[in-house]
Protein backbone atom coordinates (compact mmCIF):
# COMPACT_ATOMS: atom_id res chain seq x y z
CA UNK A 1 0.00 0.00 0.00
CA UNK A 2 2.79 2.37 0.97
CA UNK A 3 4.75 1.66 -2.23
CA UNK A 4 1.63 2.37 -4.30
CA UNK A 5 1.18 5.73 -2.56
CA UNK A 6 4.83 6.60 -3.19
CA UNK A 7 4.44 5.71 -6.86
CA UNK A 8 1.38 7.96 -7.14
CA UNK A 9 3.23 10.84 -5.44
CA UNK A 10 6.17 10.54 -7.82
CA UNK A 11 3.83 11.05 -10.75
CA UNK A 12 2.70 14.36 -9.31
CA UNK A 13 4.63 17.11 -11.03
CA UNK A 14 5.44 20.70 -10.10
CA UNK A 15 2.40 22.01 -11.96
CA UNK A 16 0.08 19.70 -10.01
CA UNK A 17 1.43 20.83 -6.63
CA UNK A 18 1.30 24.51 -7.57
CA UNK A 19 -2.30 24.08 -8.67
CA UNK A 20 -3.20 22.42 -5.38
CA UNK A 21 -1.31 25.06 -3.41
CA UNK A 22 -3.12 27.88 -5.22
CA UNK A 23 -6.51 26.42 -4.29
CA UNK A 24 -5.52 25.89 -0.66
CA UNK A 25 -4.03 29.39 -0.46
CA UNK A 26 -7.20 31.01 -1.77
CA UNK A 27 -9.32 29.20 0.82
CA UNK A 28 -6.91 30.08 3.64
CA UNK A 29 -6.90 33.77 2.66
CA UNK A 30 -10.68 33.81 2.44
CA UNK A 31 -10.96 32.44 5.96
CA UNK A 32 -8.49 35.03 7.26
CA UNK A 33 -10.20 37.94 5.50
CA UNK A 34 -13.48 36.91 7.10
CA UNK A 35 -11.98 38.38 10.28
CA UNK A 36 -10.56 41.60 8.87
CA UNK A 37 -10.06 43.30 12.23
CA UNK A 38 -7.86 40.43 13.39
CA UNK A 39 -5.92 40.58 10.12
CA UNK A 40 -5.36 44.35 10.35
CA UNK A 41 -4.38 44.24 14.03
CA UNK A 42 -1.99 41.30 13.59
CA UNK A 43 -0.36 42.86 10.52
CA UNK A 44 0.00 46.20 12.29
CA UNK A 45 1.43 44.35 15.29
CA UNK A 46 4.04 42.69 13.11
CA UNK A 47 5.09 46.05 11.69
CA UNK A 48 5.28 47.56 15.20
CA UNK A 49 7.46 44.65 16.32
CA UNK A 50 9.90 45.37 13.51
CA UNK A 51 9.80 49.11 14.22
CA UNK A 52 10.65 48.38 17.87
CA UNK A 53 13.58 46.25 16.73
CA UNK A 54 14.71 49.03 14.41
CA UNK A 55 14.59 51.58 17.27
CA UNK A 56 16.76 49.24 19.35
CA UNK A 57 19.15 49.07 16.42
CA UNK A 58 19.27 52.88 16.20
CA UNK A 59 19.97 53.19 19.93
CA UNK A 60 22.79 50.68 19.63
CA UNK A 61 24.48 52.64 16.84
CA UNK A 62 23.95 55.92 18.63
CA UNK A 63 26.35 54.62 21.27
CA UNK A 64 28.60 52.55 19.01
CA UNK A 65 29.28 54.16 15.58
CA UNK A 66 30.68 50.89 14.21
CA UNK A 67 30.82 47.21 15.15
CA UNK A 68 34.02 45.37 14.29
CA UNK A 69 34.59 47.70 11.32
CA UNK A 70 30.97 47.58 10.10
CA UNK A 71 29.48 51.05 9.80
CA UNK A 72 25.85 52.13 10.26
CA UNK A 73 24.66 51.58 6.69
CA UNK A 74 26.42 48.24 6.37
CA UNK A 75 24.71 47.04 9.55
CA UNK A 76 21.42 48.47 8.31
CA UNK A 77 21.86 46.50 5.10
CA UNK A 78 22.40 43.36 7.16
CA UNK A 79 19.31 44.18 9.23
CA UNK A 80 17.06 44.65 6.18
CA UNK A 81 18.53 41.59 4.48
CA UNK A 82 17.65 39.50 7.53
CA UNK A 83 14.03 40.67 7.62
CA UNK A 84 13.47 39.96 3.93
CA UNK A 85 15.14 36.55 4.07
CA UNK A 86 12.98 35.55 7.06
CA UNK A 87 9.75 36.29 5.17
CA UNK A 88 9.40 32.88 3.42
CA UNK A 89 9.67 30.93 6.68
CA UNK A 90 7.17 33.35 8.23
CA UNK A 91 4.65 33.13 5.38
CA UNK A 92 4.96 29.61 3.98
CA UNK A 93 6.26 27.46 6.84
CA UNK A 94 4.46 28.93 9.83
CA UNK A 95 2.45 25.75 10.34
CA UNK A 96 5.59 24.21 11.84
CA UNK A 97 4.55 25.92 15.08
CA UNK A 98 1.36 23.80 15.13
CA UNK A 99 3.07 20.50 14.39
CA UNK A 100 3.75 19.52 18.01
CA UNK A 101 0.13 20.09 19.01
CA UNK A 102 -1.21 17.97 16.15
CA UNK A 103 1.24 15.16 16.90
CA UNK A 104 0.34 15.25 20.59
CA UNK A 105 -3.43 15.19 20.00
CA UNK A 106 -3.27 12.67 17.17
CA UNK A 107 -4.78 15.09 14.63
CA UNK A 108 -1.67 14.75 12.48
CA UNK A 109 -2.87 11.33 11.32
CA UNK A 110 -5.17 13.00 8.77
CA UNK A 111 -2.14 14.02 6.70
CA UNK A 112 -1.10 10.39 6.30
CA UNK A 113 -4.11 9.40 4.19
CA UNK A 114 -3.74 11.69 1.17
CA UNK A 115 -1.96 10.66 -2.07
CA UNK A 116 0.25 13.77 -1.98
CA UNK A 117 3.46 14.65 -0.22
CA UNK A 118 2.76 14.96 3.52
CA UNK A 119 5.27 17.77 4.04
CA UNK A 120 3.69 19.81 1.24
CA UNK A 121 0.16 19.07 2.43
CA UNK A 122 0.92 20.12 6.00
CA UNK A 123 2.82 23.31 5.14
CA UNK A 124 0.36 24.46 2.49
CA UNK A 125 -2.53 24.62 4.96
CA UNK A 126 -1.28 27.84 6.56
CA UNK A 127 -0.11 31.05 4.91
CA UNK A 128 0.84 33.70 7.46
CA UNK A 129 -0.09 36.91 5.68
CA UNK A 130 1.44 38.99 8.50
CA UNK A 131 4.81 38.21 7.00
CA UNK A 132 4.03 40.58 4.13
CA UNK A 133 4.26 43.51 6.55
CA UNK A 134 7.68 42.28 7.67
CA UNK A 135 8.73 41.89 4.05
CA UNK A 136 7.69 45.47 3.20
CA UNK A 137 9.54 46.91 6.20
CA UNK A 138 12.64 44.83 5.50
CA UNK A 139 12.66 45.66 1.80
CA UNK A 140 12.37 49.37 2.51
CA UNK A 141 15.27 49.16 4.97
CA UNK A 142 17.35 47.17 2.49
CA UNK A 143 16.73 49.64 -0.35
CA UNK A 144 17.55 52.60 1.90
CA UNK A 145 20.86 51.03 2.99
CA UNK A 146 21.59 49.92 -0.59
CA UNK A 147 21.29 53.49 -1.84
CA UNK A 148 23.53 54.95 0.89
CA UNK A 149 26.20 52.30 0.33
CA UNK A 150 26.32 53.24 -3.35
CA UNK A 151 25.71 49.70 -4.57
CA UNK A 152 25.05 49.83 -8.33
CA UNK A 153 21.59 48.88 -9.52
CA UNK A 154 22.17 46.57 -12.46
CA UNK A 155 20.67 43.36 -13.77
CA UNK A 156 23.58 41.45 -12.25
CA UNK A 157 23.29 42.96 -8.76
CA UNK A 158 19.50 42.56 -8.68
CA UNK A 159 19.83 38.93 -9.80
CA UNK A 160 22.49 38.32 -7.16
CA UNK A 161 20.27 39.91 -4.50
CA UNK A 162 17.29 37.70 -5.37
CA UNK A 163 19.47 34.59 -5.47
CA UNK A 164 21.17 35.37 -2.17
CA UNK A 165 17.90 36.25 -0.43
CA UNK A 166 16.34 32.96 -1.56
CA UNK A 167 19.49 31.15 -0.45
CA UNK A 168 19.41 32.83 2.95
CA UNK A 169 15.77 31.83 3.36
CA UNK A 170 16.63 28.15 2.89
CA UNK A 171 18.80 28.16 5.99
CA UNK A 172 16.14 29.56 8.32
CA UNK A 173 13.52 27.25 6.82
CA UNK A 174 15.85 24.31 7.43
CA UNK A 175 16.43 25.34 11.04
CA UNK A 176 12.71 25.60 11.75
CA UNK A 177 11.87 22.37 9.90
CA UNK A 178 14.41 20.41 11.91
CA UNK A 179 13.47 21.97 15.26
CA UNK A 180 9.74 21.41 14.62
CA UNK A 181 10.33 17.76 13.70
CA UNK A 182 11.83 17.05 17.12
CA UNK A 183 8.23 16.78 18.36
CA UNK A 184 8.11 13.28 16.88
CA UNK A 185 10.65 12.23 19.51
CA UNK A 186 10.36 14.84 22.28
CA UNK A 187 6.99 15.40 23.95
CA UNK A 188 7.63 18.95 25.16
CA UNK A 189 9.52 20.11 22.06
CA UNK A 190 8.16 23.65 22.04
CA UNK A 191 11.23 25.01 23.78
CA UNK A 192 13.43 23.63 20.98
CA UNK A 193 11.58 25.70 18.39
CA UNK A 194 11.57 28.81 20.58
CA UNK A 195 15.33 28.58 21.17
CA UNK A 196 16.10 27.98 17.48
CA UNK A 197 13.82 30.82 16.44
CA UNK A 198 15.52 33.18 18.89
CA UNK A 199 18.82 32.51 17.14
CA UNK A 200 17.51 34.58 14.23
CA UNK A 201 18.43 37.71 16.21
CA UNK A 202 22.11 36.82 15.78
CA UNK A 203 21.65 36.91 12.00
CA UNK A 204 21.45 40.72 12.18
CA UNK A 205 25.09 40.93 13.25
CA UNK A 206 28.24 40.06 11.28
CA UNK A 207 29.63 36.63 12.12
CA UNK A 208 33.08 38.21 12.33
CA UNK A 209 32.23 39.60 15.79
CA UNK A 210 32.09 36.07 17.22
CA UNK A 211 35.11 33.99 18.20
CA UNK A 212 36.18 30.94 16.22
CA UNK A 213 34.04 28.41 18.12
CA UNK A 214 30.79 30.35 17.83
CA UNK A 215 31.53 31.30 14.24
CA UNK A 216 31.86 27.61 13.42
CA UNK A 217 28.62 26.78 15.26
CA UNK A 218 26.71 29.60 13.54
CA UNK A 219 28.08 28.53 10.14
CA UNK A 220 27.83 24.73 10.11
CA UNK A 221 25.68 23.54 13.04
CA UNK A 222 23.07 26.28 13.49
CA UNK A 223 23.74 28.13 10.20
CA UNK A 224 22.49 31.55 11.27
CA UNK A 225 25.49 33.27 9.64
CA UNK A 226 24.09 32.25 6.23
CA UNK A 227 20.78 34.03 6.87
CA UNK A 228 22.38 37.42 6.18
CA UNK A 229 26.13 37.71 6.86
CA UNK A 230 27.67 35.51 4.16
CA UNK A 231 25.15 36.38 1.39
CA UNK A 232 25.40 40.12 2.09
CA UNK A 233 29.19 40.11 1.59
CA UNK A 234 28.56 39.98 -2.16
CA UNK A 235 27.35 43.59 -1.90
CA UNK A 236 29.20 44.96 1.13
CA UNK A 237 32.70 43.67 0.30
CA UNK A 238 32.45 42.75 -3.41
CA UNK A 239 36.25 42.59 -3.78
CA UNK A 240 36.71 40.19 -0.85
CA UNK A 241 33.92 37.65 -1.08
CA UNK A 242 34.76 34.41 0.80
CA UNK A 243 34.30 30.99 -0.74
CA UNK A 244 31.48 30.18 1.70
CA UNK A 245 29.41 32.98 0.18
CA UNK A 246 29.65 31.53 -3.33
CA UNK A 247 28.94 28.04 -1.98
CA UNK A 248 25.97 29.20 0.11
CA UNK A 249 23.30 28.27 -2.53
CA UNK A 250 24.55 24.67 -2.58
CA UNK A 251 24.94 24.56 1.21
CA UNK A 252 21.45 26.05 1.62
CA UNK A 253 19.91 23.38 -0.61
CA UNK A 254 21.79 20.70 1.34
CA UNK A 255 20.57 22.00 4.71
CA UNK A 256 16.99 22.25 3.43
CA UNK A 257 17.13 18.72 2.02
CA UNK A 258 18.52 17.34 5.29
CA UNK A 259 15.82 19.12 7.31
CA UNK A 260 13.15 17.74 4.96
CA UNK A 261 14.51 14.22 5.33
CA UNK A 262 14.60 14.60 9.12
CA UNK A 263 11.00 15.90 9.09
CA UNK A 264 9.85 12.96 6.96
CA UNK A 265 11.79 10.54 9.18
CA UNK A 266 9.67 11.78 12.06
CA UNK A 267 6.52 11.30 9.97
CA UNK A 268 7.45 7.67 9.28
CA UNK A 269 8.04 7.09 12.98
CA UNK A 270 4.64 8.62 13.75
CA UNK A 271 2.94 6.56 11.06
CA UNK A 272 4.51 3.31 12.16
CA UNK A 273 4.11 3.71 15.90
CA UNK A 274 0.83 5.65 16.02
CA UNK A 275 2.38 7.85 18.72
Amino acid sequence: MESMENAVQKKRGFRFYMSIYGKILVQDLKSKMAFRADFIISTFGMILTNVAGFITFMILFYNFPSINGWNYYQMLFLYGFTLVSLTPVQCFFDNNWNLRFMVRTGDFIKYCFRPINIFFYFMSEVFDIKGIGQFAFGLGTLIYAWAHLGIPVTFVTITEAVLMLLTASLFMIAIMNASAATCFWIINSGYVMVIMFRFKDFAKYPASIFNGVFRFIFSFIIPIAFVAYYPSLVFITPDHVPLLTWLSPLIGILFFWLSYKFWMLGVRRYDFTGS
